[in-house]
């Protein structure tokens, strides 16, 4: 039985034949890359002068971190998913000291405390600690696919380890993180087929906590309100929506020309990391912005696709992860475009592969390389079969 459907999304999804590798999965993230670069160019020239003197300060950065994703990801490539599946514990278990040692040695950026100081480069645990869970579930759900299936035991037991990362990362704090976390999970057990009555208590338990850390904590509970009428209050709360709103609403069929916006002028905050796609609305409009989306569907799709076919091929962990990575990519990019076009609460999540952010564009970057690699063992394999069945 097939797990996504088939009608008309065929040619989009095929994989590029003749190859040992998808080469539509890395041309699309080299295009969002692209993408993200030129962007985060246009959108940071007044925050570059604000913060360094210099107009090009986060393009020079933000291509250095293009250049080492690049690397990173060519490393990765080299990586049997064996040694995923084998050390998958013990990724979780350095993801979760780094979580204690941002609380203990982070850096405190605008209330949070979500940042590492290594030399020049702050690294963000909570973009490690995605990756680390999909990787460690992925090999759980493996070993105890039955108990997952039949028991609320083996159900609870991935909750439990999410929410020992929860808590850290609420800790910081970092609610966006924690979503997107839950959110997977859920995803990857449905996948493996836990029961329907399990899904619904989680769903049930999960909005009500996320209900009450929103009821609880005073700016949270702005952010809500501000988001269901952010003009009631333009100037204060719901300032960084209605500027978001105001570069759209500029943009409109085909923007007003790279380079043109004036939204990004210090108006809109943090115009080139969470709120760059509204600077792509203004400067490019309505076909810039769906072209985007267009990509990153493709890339989730794309995701969704390798994984459902290395399970029907018997690759339980790898189709684990990579169908992992597919739901990340898909509500990540919903929440950052949501919230940036009023439809969610604002959160601080990176756009894939398109916004500044030197954690999230690693981690990201090597999530895709780990989804060439299994696509390419498969190839090779099924290529290696089909050449002994000939011999």
């Amino acid at each position: 039985m097939k797990l996504l459907p088939s009608f008309g999304t065929d040619w989009l999804l095929r994989p590029s034949q003749g190859l040992v590798y998808d080469r539509q999965l890395v041309v699309l993230a080299l295009s969002l890359m692209a993408i993200g670069l030129v962007m985060v160019s246009s959108a940071s020239i007044a925050e570059g002068i604000n913060v360094g003197n210099d107009p090009f300060y986060f393009v020079k950065r933000h291509g250095a971190f293009l250049l080492i994703c690049l690397m990173l990801a060519s490393l990765m490539l080299q990586v049997p998913m064996a040694r995923w599946q084998q050390f998958n514990a013990s990724f979780l278990i350095l993801a979760l000291l780094l979580l204690v040692a941002v609380l203990l040695l982070g850096r405190n950026i605008n209330g949070s405390t979500r940042w590492l100081a290594l030399g020049p480069i702050n690294v963000q645990p909570a973009e490690i600690a995605k990756l680390a869970l999909f990787t460690f579930l992925a090999g759980y759900l493996v070993r105890k696919q039955e108990e997952v299936r039949g028991q609320w035991r083996g159900f609870l037991k991935p909750l439990a380890v999410m929410g020992v990362m929860s808590v850290l990362l609420l800790m910081q704090p970092d609610l966006g993180s924690v979503v997107v976390l839950f959110v997977t999970t859920i995803g990857m057990l449905f996948l493996a087929g836990a029961r329907l009555s399990q899904f619904v208590s989680l769903i049930v338990l999960g909005v009500g906590l996320v209900g009450f850390l929103i009821i609880t904590s005073p700016y949270r509970m702005r952010r809500v309100t501000s988001f269901l009428n952010p003009w009631e209050d333009p100037f204060g709360s719901g300032y960084q929506l209605t500027q978001s709103l105001m570069a759209f609403g500029r943009g409109g069929w085909f923007g007003e020309g790279l380079g043109n916006s004036i939204q990004k002028l210090e108006y809109l905050p943090e115009a080139h990391t969470d709120f760059v796609f509204a600077i792509l609305g203004e400067e490019l409009g309505f076909s810039g912005v769906l072209l985007v989306l267009l990509l990153q569907a493709w890339l989730a799709f794309k995701a969704l696709h390798i994984g459902q076919k290395v399970l029907m091929g018997g690759r339980q962990y790898e189709g684990y992860l990579a169908m992992g990575i597919g739901i990340w990519f898909s509500f990540q990019t919903v929440v950052n475009v949501g919230a940036a076009s009023g439809l969610l609460p604002t959160k601080g999540l990176t756009l894939p592969l398109v916004s500044y952010g030197g954690s999230s564009l690693l981690v990201i970057s090597t999530a895709v390389a780990i989804l060439v690699r299994i696509d390419f063992e498969w190839r090779r394999d099924n290529m290696q079969a089909r050449q002994r069945e000939v011999a």
